[in-house]
């Protein structure tokens, strides 16, 4: 049953201000903090700026691939309240949980079977599961049904590719959240027409009798 969404590389204050104060905003928002490579990440400095509000009903995610120990100094005080962790072992995202008191999803990159096996050695440490493309940066998709049938008794929230007037229902047997970046996006930047389209559409799927 899908309770809701992420919308994810928020990097402007427009933009934020508008998700927050839309009528049925999204669970979670995330920032991309320490990922060169996506167009969507956002300086140290420039994140404090942009994260300087009241964040409403939606919670902050700080999108962290293995991050050092630098990043991880420099981010603690802002106000995030879920690390989204990639390419961390068990022991890493254990150690990070419990020395800065985060909530953790741990994000499995997926390609194969094999992959999405690896659930089962972050259990003791994850609060959500984010089941993503190997794509990272790039908005790549993977097969869905490789996820299909698995029991995970954590909420799974879902990535890769899936865009704003996607029919959702294709998604209600598979994830509690959908996780959506490049796919609000027109020409490389958060598309608010394209944000609330796909908002309003999640409200209706959540609130169909």
């Amino acid at each position: 049953m899908i309770k809701g969404s992420k919308i994810c590389g928020i990097k402007d204050s427009d933009t934020l201000n508008f998700i927050i104060n839309y009528p049925y905003p999204p669970n979670f928002i995330g920032f991309i903090c320490n990922y060169p490579k996506s167009s969507r990440y956002i300086s140290i400095n420039d994140l404090k700026k942009l994260l300087n509000v009241k964040k409403g009903k939606s919670e902050f995610v700080a999108v962290l691939v293995r991050p050092n120990n630098q990043i991880l100094e420099e981010i603690k005080s802002l106000p995030f309240d879920y690390y989204q962790l990639y390419d961390c072992t068990p022991d890493e995202i254990k150690f990070i949980k419990q020395k800065y008191k985060k909530k953790i999803i741990t994000a499995l990159t997926i390609k194969n079977k094999s992959d999405v096996d690896n659930y089962k050695l972050y259990y003791d440490v994850t609060d959500i599961y984010l089941f993503d493309s190997k794509g990272y940066e790039k908005s790549e998709a993977f097969n869905h049904n490789l996820i299909k049938n698995i029991k995970l008794n954590k909420e799974l929230m879902l990535a890769g590719n899936i865009k704003y007037n996607d029919n959702l229902k294709n998604y209600e047997k598979i994830a509690n959240y959908l996780d959506l970046s490049g796919g609000l996006e027109t020409s490389g930047l958060k598309d608010t027409s394209k944000i609330e389209i796909f908002l309003n559409n999640l409200y209706k799927v959540k609130n169909e009798t």
